[in-house]
């Protein structure tokens, strides 16, 4: 049965040729556009993908293309794949005779190696995300660091497979940031009508912090494990602070005379 890789991209020069260098022995390979301004299309076309395009309007991240890019698929089978994610030959071994096999679930959470300053983050692993599923009837809800709605049995490949983990590159603290501030404008949609209280404003951030640089043993992993707390503290104090901004914006208390 064939396979289809979906990729959703805006802007990804940097890292979609190295991504589709371990895509091309997949059946097919779509990559869903958001309108890009740099060479991402061209790139894409270069490696005969199918390039289809969803327009970026105010969208902050690639979940609201995520359901038109799956339908885009013409194979029953479909592997979502980043624009900064490798896929191992041993992965793409592993989908192809699971699906052959009577009891293969409708759905597969992958492991995955994230890295920071070109390092393996420890703590993070295995970050099992569900990427491997049948395209019919797949829906992606349109909000950031959301799984897709998949109809039928779901499984996990084992994280001690770590050669059959995806590869999430490392990313720019230039890049880094943006992406902070793209996805906390979308966690403030998703996240309508939440309240925003003091305890939560200092609560929040410094359990983040405790739970990866404490509880996932990034404290055993130097310089990198630090950042990586601290990373995902601030990530959760500014995505507080724009909800709180949005309640307050909404106030039409103040009056001026």
């Amino acid at each position: 049965m064939p396979i289809s890789a979906v990729v959703n991209t805006y802007n990804a020069e940097k890292t979609l040729r190295r991504s589709l260098e371990t895509l091309t022995k997949f059946d097919e390979i779509v990559v869903c556009d958001m309108e890009s301004t740099d060479a991402t299309v061209e790139i894409a076309k270069e490696f005969g993908c199918k390039v289809v395009t969803f327009p970026k309007e105010n969208h902050k991240s690639a979940e609201p293309a995520r359901t038109f890019a799956i339908q885009s698929a013409s194979s029953e089978w479909v592997l979502v794949v980043d624009a900064d994610e490798l896929i191992p030959s041993a992965l793409r071994e592993y989908l192809y005779a699971r699906i052959q096999e009577p009891d293969c679930p409708a759905g597969l959470y992958i492991p995955r190696r994230n890295y920071m300053l070109n390092q393996f983050v420890k703590s993070s692993y295995p970050d099992a995300q569900l990427r491997f599923f049948k395209r019919e009837g797949t829906v992606w809800p349109p909000y950031v660091h959301t799984f897709p709605k998949v109809e039928g049995r779901l499984e996990r490949i084992p994280a001690s497979r770590t050669d059959l983990a995806m590869v999430h590159l490392s990313c720019y603290m230039h890049d880094l940031v943006d992406k902070l501030n793209q996805y906390t404008d979308n966690e403030v949609y998703k996240r309508k009508g939440t309240h925003v209280t003091m305890l939560s404003l200092i609560f929040q951030p410094f359990w983040r912090f405790f739970k990866s640089y404490i509880l996932k043993g990034g404290i055993f992993h130097g310089k990198l494990g630090y950042i990586r707390a601290n990373q995902e503290s601030f990530y959760r104090f500014v995505m507080q602070c724009k909800i709180l901004e949005n309640e307050c914006e909404n106030d039409t208390d103040i009056k001026v005379d």
